[in-house]
């Protein structure tokens, strides 16, 4: 496991090892490395070294502060070095202390000018051209010699022993090519604060159709002086941020010569214990304007992942401005399997657990490694940013280069499995028909499987609740193999306790394809709960169930006709607007009452817009539309409802306001924290069908055990169906889940702490007839904790009613519930 892997397979001249403190035996990490023929490198974290050289490597020297150096005459055969460096004792102590104390001093000013030396802060434009390239590999070298066949082999003590052809396999195919790999070419525009990056061409072995998720799929952070640096998807405070000598230990290693510039070599380490919680590398700081002239950034866990940056110094601006990026990723110890990209990688047991280490398997050594190198730099670029609020946008040509587009930008040309990769994996794709199974996947993951030209809507096929009691039915949507231009979408249902049919039918077309704009009508027969709260912008995740209908028993039949336009159009965000006209009849003893008219049915016709607003997530502009590939926290959703008068024999007049907000804020130990807000507001002439319940989940039973059921994501689990109405009210909820929690070897249960609470108030209850209810104007409070995935996805939920409304006997104020999380490895 090292820093510096090499892709080149035709080095002669290979050599590694490790430095470590000849007293303590303990490694030290990032020393020198030099060795004869010019090359210089640094040892890892770990104080391993691995140097691969072309030129034959005769000695090497190894420094290290406070440390007597070490020179190495290189033998022949002996490619491993296990090397101590003796300690200078009469001065290490006060040459620790002061280096120490010079590297928090050098970090502080550095910190200090940082707005200065950062290129996004000096230079109010500029612009630039990136090559990258991403394979997923292996060292065949780095795989045992034992399976180089798959012929079985006799031991001098007689035991036989047959190589494994699935590792034979492995290694005879890292050999000749890469497992994945992909390129693209982009150009970059910085104003106003904003980067953007515009891909001119993209290239995805494989795949004749790259995934735009993998296209999108932020590796590491452009800037090394951002406050929050951002390493595989996950943000770590900066060891450059403004309180980052609060999170960090400082370490001055040594004095290197950068492009003919000093920089000091400070090492850094996150302060927690935990290795996998923050960030630790070098940083080499210009002695002369404290930029940061070379940075390696690393975190060590499940994934042993390391960035690095390389700058180019410009004299005239004196910052030094990055050139070149690595970034890779190899496996760590650890107890688990994850799942990554859509395959399972194996870790070795933690040892100090008392977990077994498995067997080292080939795929032990795969890495995933991605290169940028960034050239053409404009620093006067004044060019205005086109449609700036998109982070990422692919050109509509950027699929269809071919090798003349590409050569000029690949460095290594020497590479042969580089260009074995692309046929083969071509042929591969042709062969096994990926195209159709990504397809496929990619359906299923949303809910829907393709059949053909229809996509059928797997929620649709199977639920349950009270008042229909089984439900079943078939539904779905044309999908692009029937056109990219038109679209037919409906479902067809059955309730084996109502014994109704129900349905709709709908059509849409494109306005717009990359607004994801579409225009469409449709006719629905079907119905709902009452006083329910939904967006209609909002998309649901999709479940193979959903716990919460399963007691509702109060419903109202809709008839409605609709015309809508749902668009992408407005920045960040994505809305729909529509006119509906609908029949409603409830079906329970309901009679509303206003000015002396009794409505036992009535006619709705109303005007909506609904709109979900993502100011801080970043947006991508494909061919196809638009895509949020990067989620950030709060969102916002907002949907106004307003009745039309008389038209269409509307009955009532009547405004509805409702709000939604939601924050997540994931930790670094892997804990997370929720924060949802919630709000709406009825006012003029409207039915109880339409007006809030804050979603209540407790059926009417007289003991807990009677009361068991499952419980729902947000719903209130102590308050019983129909026992409070509101036309004004708000609700917040906050849940925290803790790591999972290993009990046994297949029970880790995920505990989760959760409180909500409610307020609202109805203006004339008595105009509802029919039902009894109370109103939510002294507030509704619960607490509880969710013990999650205790066993095979199924886990357990406990909650406590308490506040104004609690119930005078204690046992009515607690629901027990079930849960069940069903992880499909996606």
């Amino acid at each position: 496991m090292f820093f510096f892997f090499t892709l080149t397979l035709q080095a002669q001249f290979h050599i590694n090892g490790i430095v470590k403190e000849s007293a303590s035996n303990k490694a030290l990490p990032f020393a020198t490395i030099s060795t004869n023929n010019g090359i210089n490198s640094i040892t890892d974290v770990d104080g391993k070294f691995d140097i691969h050289s072309k030129t034959a490597v005769t000695s090497f020297t190894v420094s290290y502060v406070g440390y007597n150096s070490l020179t190495v005459e290189v033998q022949k055969n002996k490619l491993f070095f296990n090397l101590k460096l003796t300690p200078k004792t009469a001065i290490l102590n006060e040459i620790i202390s002061s280096n120490e104390n010079a590297a928090l001093s050098i970090i502080k000013k550095t910190i200090a000018l940082k707005n200065n030396n950062d290129p996004q802060k000096r230079l109010p434009n500029f612009a630039f051209k990136n090559y990258n390239k991403l394979v997923v590999s292996a060292h065949p070298d780095s795989i045992s010699g034992q399976i180089d066949s798959v012929f079985v082999r006799k031991y001098k003590q007689g035991a036989l022993y047959k190589i494994d052809s699935t590792n034979y396999k492995l290694k005879s195919t890292v050999s000749k090519r890469h497992l994945f790999q992909t390129e693209k070419v982009s150009q970059h525009q910085f104003s106003n604060n904003q980067l953007k990056e515009t891909i001119l061409g993209t290239k995805m072995a494989g795949l004749q159709q790259p995934l735009y998720e993998i296209i999108a799929f932020n590796l590491q952070s452009f800037s090394v002086y951002d406050t929050k640096y951002e390493l595989f998807e996950t943000k770590y405070n900066s060891p450059i941020a403004d309180d980052a000598v609060k999170d960090y230990y400082y370490k001055l290693l040594d004095s290197v010569s950068i492009k003919g510039r000093n920089s000091y070599m400070i090492y850094f380490k996150n302060k927690m214990k935990s290795k996998a919680k923050g960030l630790e590398g070098v940083l080499y700081i210009d002695q002369n304007n404290f930029a940061v002239s070379k940075a390696i950034m690393r975190i060590r866990g499940l994934l042993n992942i390391s960035g690095t940056h390389e700058f180019e110094y410009l004299a005239k601006e004196n910052i030094w401005f990055p050139v070149h990026k690595t970034f890779q990723i190899i496996k760590g110890k650890n107890d688990d399997d994850i799942r990554i990209l859509g395959g399972t990688i194996q870790f070795d047991g933690d040892i100090e657990q008392d977990f077994k280490s498995r067997k080292k398997q080939p795929s032990d050594y795969i890495y995933l490694r991605s290169e940028n190198h960034i050239f053409d730099i404009r620093k006067d670029e004044k060019s205005a940013v086109k449609k700036s609020h998109f982070t990422v946008e692919i050109d509509k040509n950027a699929f269809d280069k071919d090798e003349s587009f590409w050569e000029p930008y690949r460095k290594d040309s020497t590479d042969t499995r580089f260009k074995k990769t692309y046929s083969e994996l071509d042929s591969i794709a042709v062969k096994k028909n990926i195209a159709n199974r990504v397809f496929f996947g990619k359906k299923i993951i949303n809910g829907y499987l393709p059949i053909g030209f229809f996509d059928l809507d797997l929620r649709k096929i199977f639920s349950y609740n009270n008042y229909e009691g089984f439900r079943l039915g078939l539904g779905g949507v044309t999908n692009e193999r029937f056109s990219k231009n038109f679209r037919i979408e409906g479902y067809y249902a059955y309730g084996t306790k109502d014994g109704i049919f129900k349905g709709s039918i709908g059509v849409a077309t494109i306005i717009d394809p990359k607004a994801n704009s579409w225009l469409g009508f449709s006719y629905t027969d079907d119905v709902r709960e009452i006083a329910s709260t939904s967006f209609s912008i909002e998309k649901k995740p999709y479940k193979i169930y959903d716990p919460r209908p399963i007691n509702i028993s109060t419903f109202y039949n809709y008839v409605s006709w609709k015309s809508y336009f749902e668009t992408r159009l407005i920045p960040k965000t994505e809305s729909i607007w529509e006119i509906a006209q609908a029949e409603i009849q409830p079906k329970f003893n309901y009679t509303f009452n206003t000015n002396n008219l009794f409505y036992t049915n009535y006619t709705m016709t109303t005007a909506m817009v609904s709109l979900q607003w993502s100011p801080f997530s970043d947006f991508m502009q494909t061919p196809t539309g638009q895509i949020e590939i990067e989620k950030r926290f709060p969102k916002f959703s907002f949907q106004y409802t307003q009745s039309l008068g008389r038209l269409l024999n509307n009955d009532f007049d009547f405004s509805k306001f409702d709000f939604k907000t939601e924050y997540e804020k994931r930790y670094l130990n892997g804990q997370k924290t929720s924060l949802l807000l919630q709000a709406g507001y009825a006012l003029g002439a409207i039915p109880l069908t339409h007006l809030y319940n804050t979603s209540p989940n407790n059926i009417t039973k007289e003991t807990i055990i009677q009361r068991i059921t499952f419980g729902g994501k947000n719903s209130f689990e102590t308050m019983f169906f129909n026992e409070f109405f509101s036309n004004k009210y708000s609700l917040f909820q906050i849940k925290h889940a803790f790591n999972r929690v290993t009990l046994f070897k297949k029970v880790k249960p995920s505990l989760v702490l959760v409180s909500r609470m409610a307020w609202g108030d109805l203006d004339n209850p008595e105009k509802h007839l029919g039902i009894n209810f109370k109103t939510l104007n002294r507030g509704f409070f619960e607490s509880g904790i969710e013990l999650n995935q205790i066993f095979n996805g199924l886990g357990l939920t406990a909650f406590f009613r308490y506040g104004p409304n609690q119930l005078p006997k204690f046992e009515d104020n607690i629901a027990i519930k079930l849960s069940y999380v069903l992880n499909l490895g996606f």
